[in-house]
């Protein structure tokens, strides 16, 4: 064994052993604390698991590659999730925390009609497991590379850890396990990124440090082939870098996994400061990914710009085993660096492996390398149990509660919770053993198809007393419709091949167009069928405002 698969053995066997303990010692035995954890989270600790929830393999393992390999224009990652967890905060999560529900399903329920929290039911199961696959392929490539085994054998071990914790101690046992993910991410990242900015620029702050390395960049990526680092549109049009930031901004306020996080707080005041310590967790990292992509492509080009083949950095062959870095057959000397296959270039890196790659490509020592891969994990883990929580909510509570056995016990119901998440894994393992795109693409996707359904749902249902169940019904599948068929056409799922972009607009943007048809399909099939009873926009009202400062004026009806 090396030293670096002795050091990740290490850190991966404290950190998965900590989660258990801190399962088994949180465990539930009633739905309410299966759900929203009793509604009894401290507000700084919700705040961790918040971020630790949502800061996914996606933003650990994945935006940073992207950064690095689009550039200018991989700030739409940061753009769009930061700006939407900030819309999330301020516009929804207090009123949703108000309700005082479990699920997302049920507030939209209880607003508009059963058939509408069927159909959001189903809307969440999709896009929880359009989210989970990238998780639990990036808990494969962890496994893959640093302790030797296949990818689909890490993403079993994955689902199998995440199976344990969750189903023990459901939201409860999630929500504390999340915290220590989160010490265990930040920490992960940070170290190794204030250790490469010290050593390149000999400054230890990276988020300043690294740009002193630009105008270097630029000169690099252009001998290799590359636009440069720091010019803007050069990998996506300028109109589909506004409507990708402005799906992930949206869907981020509708991911259902990010907003039940805020039930579990004790009043609807510590909803709000959750969000602001969730904000500062979140920041830490998000502020740090720029430089690590920055100094991560640099320390790659600057160490493979025209070398022979034979004398590649090690890292390569390391990595090379795993199938995610190949160098082309006819290569004797690296003229080009691309991350597709189909660039021609001599050698080909995989965007999903640079923050894992970037403590052997700095030539950093084994114990770093080891811990970033616990890092990896752990926010691999701390989402994807979220999003399982989800499905498992949906099916149990939302469905077989709701809508087929109205007189269930707790103790069914809960069980029904349990067994709802064991299928959720192994269909994510399935799914997360072949997926359709690089890890944080795929969670893209999902923050589409959260745009395209719940936003306008969710906006309408607060702000706008006048929306009905007909038209909600009618939004949420037409953008839904719109949004899926559209992603289907441009990507190889389903058996289907992979057709052009229409008008510019990627996959990962097409939840802009969705949400925009939810809308306005929304508003003019509510407009053309009665509004809601008086009690119901009394209802709504009250999440708004205290009763003791309203005046509601007689037959105002929003």
């Amino acid at each position: 064994m090396s030293d670096i698969q002795l050091w990740t053995t290490i850190f991966i066997v404290l950190s998965f052993g900590t989660y258990i303990v801190i399962a088994w010692r949180s465990r539930v035995r009633e739905t309410e604390g299966f759900y929203v954890a009793g509604h009894g989270i401290p507000t700084v600790a919700n705040g961790a698991a918040v971020a630790a929830d949502w800061m996914s393999a996606a933003s650990f393992i994945s935006m940073a590659g992207l950064i690095a390999f689009l550039g200018s224009d991989g700030s739409i990652y940061l753009m769009g999730w930061t700006g939407g967890y900030v819309l999330l905060a301020l516009l929804l999560a207090p009123y949703l925390r108000k309700w005082g529900k479990y699920t997302v399903p049920e507030f939209v329920g209880d607003r508009y009609s059963e058939l509408v929290r069927t159909i959001s039911a189903g809307a969440a199961i999709i896009i929880s497991f359009t989210y989970v696959v990238g998780q639990m392929n990036g808990g494969g490539i962890v496994f893959s590379r640093f302790l030797g085994m296949g990818i689909n054998g890490g993403v079993l071990i994955a689902g199998a850890i995440i199976f344990t914790y969750a189903v023990l101690g459901g939201m409860k046992g999630i929500t504390w396990t999340q915290v220590a993910q989160y010490t265990v991410l930040i920490t992960a990242y940070l170290i190794p990124a204030v250790a490469v900015a010290q050593k390149i620029t000999g400054f230890p702050i990276p988020q300043v440090s690294f740009g002193q390395i630009l105008d270097e960049l630029n000169a690099l990526g252009t001998d290799l082939g590359l636009n440069e680092y720091t010019a803007a549109f050069t990998e996506r049009p300028q109109i589909d870098v506004f409507l990708v930031t402005m799906a992930l901004m949206i869907g981020t306020a509708g991911l259902p996994h990010v907003i039940i996080r805020f039930y579990t707080t004790k009043t609807v005041r510590g909803a709000r400061y959750s969000a602001f310590w969730a904000l500062f967790f979140i920041g830490l990292l998000y502020t740090t990914a720029p430089a690590v992509g920055a100094f991560t492509k640099f320390n790659l080009l600057e160490g493979v710009e025209n070398t022979p083949v034979s004398e590649l950095p090690q890292w390569i062959d390391n990595w090379a085993a795993t199938g995610l870095v190949s160098v082309a057959e006819d290569a004797e000397t690296i003229q080009s660096v691309g991350n597709d296959p189909a660039s021609g270039a001599d050698l080909i890196v995989n965007n999903d492996i640079l923050v894992l790659a970037s403590p052997e490509i700095a030539g950093l020592p084994a114990p770093i390398v080891g811990l970033v891969a616990a890092g990896g994990m752990a926010a691999a883990l701390s989402t994807a149990a979220g999003l399982l929580l989800v499905i498992s909510s949906s099916v149990s509570h939302d469905f077989y509660f709701r809508r087929i056995r109205k007189t269930a016990s707790d103790r069914e119901r809960l069980l029904a919770g349990r067994i709802a998440m064991a299928g959720a894994v192994v269909i994510a393992i399935l799914a997360g053993m072949n997926p359709p795109a690089f890890v944080a693409q795929v969670v893209a996707f999902a923050f589409g198809l959260a745009a395209a359904s719940f936003f306008p749902a969710l906006v309408l249902g607060i702000f706008w007393k006048r929306c009905n169940a007909a038209g909600a019904a009618s939004g949420m599948v037409a953008g839904l419709a719109v949004t899926i068929t559209y992603m289907v056409y441009t990507l190889e799922v389903f058996g289907t091949s992979e057709n052009d972009h229409i008008f510019d607009i990627s996959p990962e943007g097409v939840g802009t167009i969705g949400a925009l048809v939810n809308f306005v399909v929304a508003i003019v099939v509510s407009k053309l069928t009665p509004p809601p009873s008086a009690t119901l926009s009394e209802m709504v009202e009250n999440i708004r405002y205290p009763a003791a400062k309203r005046r509601v004026p007689a037959g105002r009806d929003g």
